[in-house]
């Protein structure tokens, strides 16, 4: 069973998304909540598989909110997918630094939303290649230099699928692309993130193009599935 937090502050969205998510024998919303600071609390209380949250939140935004999840070592099995009517813009950049394992607009096809919970609750990035090309074109590559991560931990091997990871590519695909197995190609995703100190494969990405490892010259494949929610 897949335990859900939601966090937004209009009580309809909150009441369409959980009769939405109750119908499904695999999804439970444990809690709700009106604002950030809420949804922190119920976050500790209820330890939820998956956290909604909305960017735009009072008392508390979603940001702030998903820093705080994200610092609580209690709650390091919380992944944390951000809701937004706005597509993308400068706050979904800033929600995946702040460790966020992705995004979904809030009007998106019920059946893409139920995926895209199912797709961070078993931890992987929720960001399609697209959607990918797109942030890290208009935001990361135009914004002041960040801090560059220290790479030097990394192995050649662990680089180049790091580069890979940044282009929106699957374990399958990185496994093809360097003709290895699968199993090994996780494997070396989940060395570099725990190298470079990675909650998901969503800061991989940014940690990709802010490293300079992946260029806007080396934009994401185009694979995308019709659902728009990146696979395995």
């Amino acid at each position: 069973m897949i335990r859900v937090l939601l966090a937004d502050d209009q009580a309809l969205i909150r009441g369409g998304f959980r009769a939405l998510l109750e119908a499904e024998d695999d999804l439970e919303v444990v809690g709700e909540a009106a604002d950030g600071s809420q949804a922190v609390e119920l976050a500790v209380r209820h330890r939820p598989d998956v956290a909604l949250l909305d960017i735009q939140m009072p008392v508390m935004d979603g940001i702030e909110a998903t820093r705080r999840i994200v610092a609580d070592e209690r709650l390091t099995g919380v992944h944390v997918v951000m809701l937004t009517n706005f597509g993308v813009d400068e706050y979904v950049l800033d929600a995946l630094r702040a460790g966020a394992a992705g995004f979904l607009l809030k009007d998106t096809e019920p059946a893409d939303l139920l995926s895209g919970i199912r797709v961070a609750a078993r931890g992987d990035a929720l960001l399609s290649p697209t959607i990918t090309r797109r942030l890290m074109d208009e935001f990361v590559l135009q914004a002041p230099a960040a801090e560059v991560a220290d790479l030097s931990p990394l192995t050649n091997r662990e680089r180049e699928v790091l580069a890979l990871v940044g282009r929106g590519m699957s374990n399958d695909e990185i496994a093809t692309r360097m003709v290895i197995s699968p199993f090994t190609a996780k494997t070396h995703v989940s060395r570099a993130m725990v190298k470079l100190g990675a909650r998901d494969r969503a800061q991989l990405v940014v940690l990709a193009y802010e490293s300079g490892l992946v260029s806007k010259r080396s934009s994401p494949v185009n694979r995308v599935p019709p659902s728009g929610v990146s696979p395995r």
